[in-house]
């Protein structure tokens, strides 16, 4: 492995796969024998997926990498740790592109420009009241991005491609994991308060009409927060309505 120019957080892995079917698989496959947390990043994926199991490519030059990890609390507590990701990437990306040009998108998303640069997958084993592990995957489209992407409400983009100059691979998850633990350790230490605060800050379309579609119903109202638990806030005709789980348009 060569040296990286950015530091490296403290108690916390890394592996640099050069090829593998997904990031996701192998921290499942590894996740009982990791004793700290730690990062999987491969140079090349043959069979990625996204949410809800969604397929996609990784064209060359875009970066792929998995978290694992055992954090105390059940799954609801280990969701909220999308809005952590989503900070760390919003501040390494900021690194490399306007940081006005960039957005954070409920549920999982990091936008630049308006279109989709990073997303988000978390996944977890365990009981209700405790996850044996969880695993939060990171796509983002550094130096090239998917050419077509099936059902995509918003179009991928790159951060060459909009006046960024992307960093490494290698420099960029040194960047990402450092942020992360930064995350981590305001959310282990004072909770979701700050990290919510934050996320809301670059959240978005916040305070304009957007549009929910879970698995039920299509909702569209103002999106006014995301509350203490990372639901989703509208305002709508009938009142105020909270969302757990949807895709997002606007």
């Amino acid at each position: 492995m060569t040296d990286h120019l950015l530091p490296w957080p403290q108690g916390t892995g890394r592996i640099i796969l050069d090829e593998v079917d997904s990031t996701m698989a192998e921290a499942a496959r590894r996740a009982s024998s990791l004793s700290r947390p730690t990062w999987i990043m491969a140079r090349r994926q043959t069979a990625p997926r996204g949410r809800r199991g969604r397929s996609w490519t990784q064209p060359k030059g875009s970066f792929s990498a998995t978290l694992v990890m055992k954090p105390m609390g059940n799954p609801a507590s280990a969701a909220l740790r999308s809005f952590l990701a989503a900070n760390a990437l919003f501040e390494t990306l900021a690194l490399q592109i306007d940081r006005d040009a960039l957005a954070t998108k409920w549920p999982n998303d990091v936008l630049v420009n308006g279109g989709k640069v990073a997303g988000i997958l978390l996944e977890s084993t365990g009981s209700a009241v405790q996850i044996d592990w969880l695993a939060m995957g990171i796509g983002v489209n550094l130096m090239n991005g998917p050419d077509k992407v099936e059902d995509a409400a918003f179009p991928p983009v790159r951060i060459l491609g909009e006046g960024g100059k992307p960093l490494p691979r290698d420099e960029f998850l040194s960047s990402l994991a450092s942020n992360m633990a930064t995350e981590e350790a305001i959310f282990e230490r004072i909770g979701f308060g700050p990290i919510r605060e934050r996320w809301l800050e670059h959240a978005a379309k916040l305070g304009e009409v957007i549009t929910a579609r879970t698995a039920r119903e299509t909702i569209s109202g103002i999106f006014e927060t995301v509350d203490e638990a990372g639901q989703l806030v509208l305002e709508t005709s009938k009142g105020r309505v909270r969302i757990p789980a949807a895709d997002v348009y606007f």
